[in-house]
């Protein structure tokens, strides 16, 4: 599908007019003063032509999952383990939902049951998690239908997607069916009080039946989908190499750390925390980080239970992207930055001081234990 390309504009924040903020899914979220502002469009703005399709495990919904739905307009598909319960969690965002319960994750047989399935959907939104991001390129190959991966905005005729690490934004027009991938964190949702919980629809025991039989399947012809691989094991997320918009703890440097050296201890202590290292986009340009570490609305939206802020001042392009997290603490010089009011603990230090304190804090207390146990 053709498209053209131009420059990403600034997302739009609270004041704005309803015109000017043209009802677009951007999401606008600025914390000032621990106030927070939203930018979304109504459900009932939304084509009922699209559908939102989750891949579930173990009864939890994916990340982005709520943003797909509300793109959706509240219509969702459910496909894996303990469907229902994850269902439940639609509370205020759908009100009637389809669930195929088939078992682990396996993204060969689940696009082979959900082509069957949604033949007659023309517009399916999967939400860009992992599971996502496997799934809707089998499903689009199976449907035989374009894949825009990486959307900000999906609607029938339109479809936006963020390019060149979010500068530049392209407007792809299909000309028919298709098959997306929602980036999580684009925009806002709030549950809507009028809607209770899912009226929930299991799918007609066929299409359980035809998980079964494909993941039973070995596909011969190229052209078919592949078999799945066994799973041996499901290890735990690296809190170092995870994705940050997944990740629960997560320690942020900005232009008060000094040095990449500094990013570099910081980087340790985050490991030792158990806990994603990020960055500011001055710091990202500088090279000391790599972009994808990057927090911001051109960067990445995270929305961590907690975010400790090492020499960060807070202008509104990081803080728009922080989400809601439980806790905030910075440490900053600065007492009267943007970052220190939003904090629900403030410290008021040399940031590259208190992390090479912390750091030595932690090898004095390893030393001490081997000692103890030698």
């Amino acid at each position: 599908a053709g498209g053209r390309a131009r420059p990403a504009r600034r997302q739009p924040m609270a004041g704005l007019s309803a015109s000017s903020r043209r009802s677009r899914v951007f999401f606008s979220r600025c914390r000032t003063n621990s106030t927070q502002y939203f930018a979304t469009r109504p459900l009932n703005s939304y084509p009922a032509d699209v559908l939102a399709v989750l891949p579930v495990r173990d009864g939890v919904l994916p990340a982005g999952g709520l943003e797909a739905v509300a793109e959706c307009g509240g219509r969702a598909l459910l496909i894996g383990d303990s469907t229902a319960a994850a269902a439940a969690a639609l509370t205020g965002y759908a009100a009637v939902v389809t669930v195929i319960e088939a078992g682990s994750f396996a993204p060969a047989a689940w696009a082979g049951a959900l082509a069957t399935h949604l033949a007659d959907e023309p517009h399916v939104v999967f939400p860009a998690s992992p599971d996502g991001r496997d799934l809707a390129p089998r499903l689009a190959a199976a449907l035989r239908r374009d894949l825009f991966a990486g959307a900000i905005s999906v609607r029938a005729g339109l479809v936006e997607l963020a390019r060149n690490g979010g500068l530049t934004i392209v407007d792809a027009r299909p000309p028919g069916s298709f098959v997306a991938t929602l980036q999580p964190g684009v925009r806002g949702v709030h549950a809507d009080a009028a809607i209770g919980p899912p009226v929930v629809h299991v799918a007609a025991a066929n299409a359980a039946i035809a998980v079964n039989a494909v993941a039973a399947t070995t596909h011969a012809d190229a052209g078919d989908l592949a078999a799945d691989v066994d799973v041996v094991e499901v290890l735990p997320p690296d809190a170092a190499t995870m994705d940050l918009a997944e990740s629960p703890r997560i320690l942020g440097g900005g232009a008060g750390l000094q040095s990449a050296a500094a990013f570099t201890e910081l980087t340790e202590l985050s490991s030792r925390l158990d806990a994603s290292m990020g960055a500011t986009r001055v710091i990202t340009d500088r090279g000391w980080v790599g972009h994808e570490r990057q927090i911001g609305t051109t960067g990445v939206v995270v929305d961590p239970a907690l975010y400790i802020a090492f020499g960060i001042s807070g202008a509104v392009q990081h803080t728009s992207g922080l989400g809601q997290p439980d806790h905030i603490i910075s440490v900053n010089t600065d007492p009267h930055c943007p970052m220190m009011q939003l904090a629900d603990l403030a410290i008021v230090s040399d940031a590259n001081a208190v992390v090479s304190e912390l750091l030595a804090r932690f090898a004095a207390d390893v030393a001490a234990r081997v000692v103890e146990h030698a």
